[in-house]
């Protein structure tokens, strides 16, 4: 810490402010705070870099903390060996704006998207899954992989790459025979969790009562990772539905009925349909905010501890 009491945090630093369990209630809290106007999240801006990498700007701000999340996307760094999203979470108190922490924004991003896609499931798959399938071999896989490990220490989880070598890699990291490469999605799977940038569905199965999908990798209407059939028999859902009707391509490509599509906010409010259903997941800085109340509580608490 500086003299100022301002803290930056790496991305290893990052996810130990930001422990699951917790982070879910703040993002259950957030969900309601966003629904009932006490939170102000508006739409994320994007600036084009000349090269073809882009700037996402995303700020929200509530009574207690405002932050906002700058990352830059650069596809072409992969090419050259070097993560291709970079940024900062800048965290300020909500009365004098004045800078608090300031948090890894690929952290950041990756820790709040799984704890979303955790909170969605604990609801719409109230028993918790034994068999997960990922597609993806990504950050955004490798953190919902990591969540499940941590929240559901007797599931086995399936990775499911575009290439096979992708997803062997991947698995490996975690060093636990709990984690294997795929193929694809075993009859068995009771959660399927789609984190990949495809332009075309890497699941279109019919809709299955019993198997929850998620999908959190497709962000803009020209990607789409789960097919219209899925979707078609589904109950709908969204974590947020401003954002959704813009990026969420996987409902825009298949025509979907927005009146049959409910929030994040609702499902915690009203409680799991009868059926199979899908989770839509684009992102919104409403969930970067409450990381940012969980991490400043975790930051304060391990203050207390050093002093």
């Amino acid at each position: 810490m500086n003299e100022t009491g301002r803290a930056l945090h790496d991305a290893a630093e990052t996810r130990a402010l930001l422990p699951l369990p917790d982070l879910m209630r703040e993002i259950a809290r957030a969900a309601e705070d966003l629904a009932a106007g006490r939170l102000c999240a508006p739409a994320r801006q994007a600036v084009p870099f000349p090269g073809g990498a882009v700037m996402l700007s995303m700020p929200a701000t509530a009574a207690d903390v405002g932050i906002h999340k700058l990352v830059n996307v650069a596809p072409g760094n992969r090419a050259h060996g070097l993560p291709t999203i970079d940024g900062l979470v800048s965290v300020h108190d909500g009365e004098t704006g004045r800078l608090r922490l300031l948090l890894d924004g690929p952290a950041v991003t990756a820790r709040r998207t799984a704890a979303v896609s955790m909170l969605a499931a604990s609801r719409l798959l109230p028993g918790g899954p034994r068999h997960a399938a990922v597609f993806g071999t990504g950050v955004q896989a490798a953190g919902h992989v990591q969540a499940l490990l941590e929240l559901h220490p007797h599931a086995r989880v399936d990775v499911i790459g575009h290439a096979p070598g992708r997803a062997e890699a991947c698995a490996r990291t975690f060093g636990t025979d709990r984690v294997r490469p795929a193929r694809g999605v075993d009859p068995a799977a009771d959660l399927v969790i789609t984190a990949t940038t495809s332009a075309v569905p890497v699941y279109d199965q019919p809709a299955r009562v019993g198997r929850l999908v998620i999908g959190v990798g497709a962000y803009r209407p020209d990607l789409a990772e789960i097919g219209a059939r899925t979707l078609a028999d589904s109950h709908l859902f969204v974590d947020d539905p401003e954002g959704a009707r813009h990026e969420a391509g996987d409902y825009l490509q298949a025509g979907v009925d927005w009146l049959r599509v409910r929030s994040l906010a609702g499902l915690l409010a009203a409680g799991p349909p009868e059926g199979a259903a899908v989770f839509k997941s684009v992102g919104c800085a409403a969930w970067d905010l409450a990381a940012a109340r969980c991490a400043l509580r975790f930051a304060h608490s391990s203050e207390r501890n050093l002093s």
